[in-house]
């Protein structure tokens, strides 16, 4: 019986310092036939040149072309979709630069996928640091109804996708090019779609992967007093709301009527969405404090820009 084939979309901008460790992870899967293709961010670094160097001695490895700057991993990611042909696949996983995948993450995912009857898979992660601290980053509480549309479905390292769903993906994320740009999170995005279009869903309990934290992370662990206060900050700017109504725009999304009501009924909108809490967020700790953002935003009202 032939392995699964597995493409595997790496987004990478000045990982030099960690790519290689990060490679010989996903090519040392096992149970799977992988291909992993790389978009490198313009960097400051040997990046861009260091990958076709590796791609000359390993074909499995397939560089896409070096020199735009996107500015963020979710444009990188997207163009990935965009670029890539993923026909010729079973499944489509996203990578990070800088985690150290365990040897049957991958195989795992398909077999769950087959499993679980789904068309999109994530798990939770092993967070580690510099210093050797290691913690569970639990992502696998129960889906509720309309997390999507306010959450991803754990670290986007984790996500692997059917063909057929990625193929979708990659469908919206063309034809809505100026819209999808604006979107700041690929995993979160890729989530709603598959949630939105009525693909299921499975987010796996065992972690796949260690996922490393460092000073350079652009998303990483969202814990701690600085989490929090980046958290609120994106809140009261108005970053979170905004972000929730495009993609919801995107996707066509019409099962959550309070978000479009945002533009007209601010106030009722937010009032309606925290009595909604337990049904937007998985984690109960999230659900409270959906619930005290939708009330502080009541009483702030919305922005006059």
């Amino acid at each position: 019986m032939p392995l699964p084939r597995v493409a595997v979309l790496l987004a990478a901008y000045n990982g030099m310092q960690w790519l290689r460790e990060q490679l010989d992870s996903i090519l040392e899967q096992a149970g799977v036939d992988v291909t992993v293709y790389v978009s490198v961010d313009r960097s400051s670094d040997d990046t861009g040149a260091w990958i076709c160097d590796f791609a000359d001695s390993d074909s499995r490895v397939v560089p896409l072309a070096y020199g735009e700057a996107f500015g963020g991993a979710a444009k990188n990611f997207f163009r990935l979709l965009r670029d890539v042909d993923l026909q010729p696949f079973d499944c489509v996983a996203f990578a990070d630069q800088d985690d150290i995948w365990l040897p049957n993450k991958l195989d795992r995912a398909c077999q769950q996928i087959l499993a679980q009857g789904c068309d999109g898979y994530s798990s939770n992660v092993t967070a580690f640091w510099p210093d050797g601290r290691r913690v569970l980053v639990n992502k696998s509480q129960t889906q509720v109804k309309w997390d999507y549309h306010f959450e991803a479905a754990g670290p986007g390292c984790t996500y692997v996708m059917t063909s057929a769903l990625a193929g979708a993906i990659k469908h919206c994320v063309i034809n809505h090019r100026q819209l999808i740009d604006e979107v700041a999170l690929h995993d979160w995005f890729c989530y709603a779609f598959a949630r939105a279009k009525g693909y299921r869903w499975y987010i796996d309990a065992t972690p796949s992967l260690l996922y490393r934290q460092h000073e350079n992370n652009q998303f990483g662990v969202n814990s701690g007093f600085k989490a929090f206060q980046s958290r609120v900050n994106q809140v009261f700017n108005g970053w979170w709301l905004a972000q929730v109504r495009l993609i919801s725009s995107i996707l066509e999304a019409r099962d959550l009527i309070l978000i479009s009501r945002l533009n007209t009924s601010y106030r009722m909108a937010l009032f309606g969405l925290s009595l909604r809490a337990w049904q937007c967020r998985r984690r109960l700790r999230d659900k409270l404090f959906f619930a005290l953002v939708c009330w502080a935003l009541m009483f702030k009202g919305p922005d006059n820009g």
